[in-house]
């Protein structure tokens, strides 16, 4: 991937569980990230435990009882992470008004952080990349950005 990062540029790279929040201290041709911030989500529990009990009933006016479908608290967790993550991103936008933002996440990540991205940040939106770097040291996500 070719990505042009001008100086200051913010990068959010960030999955259900982990993000990071990079400044581009350098330039185009050289970009040097560093990391301005970095979140975790709690942790949510066994997942053998999350939702063992069993599942709600709901009377009907008219014939037998009907199952109610359980919450489903991993999905609830992750979307919210994902608002926590733009109140983080709309501080550090707000405070450093970078000249450009990208957002690195799986593609259902980068969906939920789509649907809470602020105009004013849409605005100065470079680019989406559906993928999950999280994992990745720093110098190798800029690399894998930037093809340098």
């Amino acid at each position: 991937m070719q990505l042009s990062l001008p100086h200051d540029a913010l990068v959010v790279v960030c999955d259900a569980r982990r993000a990071l929040f990079l400044r581009n201290e350098g330039d185009e041709l050289f970009p040097n990230l560093q990391v301005e911030r970095h979140a975790e989500a709690p942790e949510n529990g066994v997942d053998a435990a999350a939702g063992t009990d069993r599942p709600g009933r709901r009377q009907n006016a008219v014939g037998p009882a009907s199952a109610v479908e359980s919450a489903d608290r991993h999905r609830e967790a992750k979307v919210q992470f994902a608002e926590e993550t733009m109140r983080t991103l709309e501080s550090l936008h707000k405070a450093m008004q970078p000249p450009g933002l990208v957002l690195v996440a799986p593609p259902r990540m980068l969906a939920a952080l789509r649907e809470c991205l602020a105009d004013d940040m849409r605005a100065t939106l470079l680019a989406e990349v559906g993928k999950d770097l999280t994992k990745h040291p720093v110098y190798e996500i800029e690399r894998l950005l930037t093809n340098a």
